[in-house]
């Protein structure tokens, strides 16, 4: 019985910088479980969102091949794999990358008009979301109205409102306060306690340590993978 959700084998990415070529990433193997919640930590530069890129569908290896939920993703055309990003994969990251001239309900709302999800159950969904995340008095406002915690929960209310599998968060407090950070991370957690897998990409070792598996990229590497407790994994089938 295959119980990966996420399977990487060999992964390897080039980057041509004029005459020169760099291995952003060496021969990756990864497997990830449901449900598990990963930091994946390493110095800046070492492939970490290079990594994060490919899981999230972002970016094609030049090599290796990936496996979301038992398919074999790195096969499918890019609109096949707009199609799996947007249903299965939320993204949150360092810079909320909102739409400037959206109220935030409109900003939640967007990934349900790209999946062509009817207004009636949109509006539903984003009156339910803008409450859970405690924007409810927030709608109307575009993100230059909002504070930083609060673009950040417009963001994580964008991410998840497709119900994904997995979350992918690039230094999802790097632009925040300690304190609001923390409120960040608490969200993102009970999203994981849900059942949601989870991925944060930190150079914060404080951060990496919440997770319970820490993954280390050096040089485009996997240096270490260190898990607790340990949870069983199965490659593609």
């Amino acid at each position: 019985m295959n119980t990966a959700q996420i399977e990487l084998t060999g992964i390897e990415k080039l980057f041509r910088l004029g005459d020169s070529t760099v291995l952003a990433l060496r021969d990756i193997d990864l497997c990830v479980a449901a449900g598990e919640y990963i930091a994946v930590m390493g110095p800046s530069g070492s492939g970490k969102s290079t990594l994060l890129h490919i899981l999230g569908l972002l970016d094609r290896p030049d090599s290796g091949s990936y496996h979301l939920e038992g398919r074999d993703v790195t096969t499918l055309s890019a609109v096949e794999q707009a199609r799996v990003r947007s249903e299965r994969i939320g993204f949150v990251f360092q810079s909320f990358h909102l739409v400037p001239r959206l109220t935030a309900a409109e900003n939640i709302a967007l990934p349900m008009i790209l999946a062509g999800i009817a207004p009636a159950q949109r509006a539903q969904r984003v009156a339910r979301a803008l409450r859970d995340y405690g924007l409810d008095n927030r709608a109307d406002h575009r993100p230059d109205q909002l504070s930083g915690g609060q673009r950040q929960r417009v963001a994580i209310a964008r991410a998840t409102i497709m119900e994904p599998a997995v979350i992918l968060a690039d230094e999802p407090t790097g632009n925040l306060d300690r304190a609001t950070g923390e409120e960040v991370m608490r969200l993102l957690e009970s999203l994981n306690e849900r059942g949601v897998t989870l991925i944060v990409v930190t150079h914060d070792g404080v951060l990496g340590s919440r997770a319970r598996r820490q993954l280390l990229i050096e040089d485009g590497m996997l240096r270490a993978d260190r898990r607790r407790p340990a949870e069983p994994c199965a490659g593609p089938t």
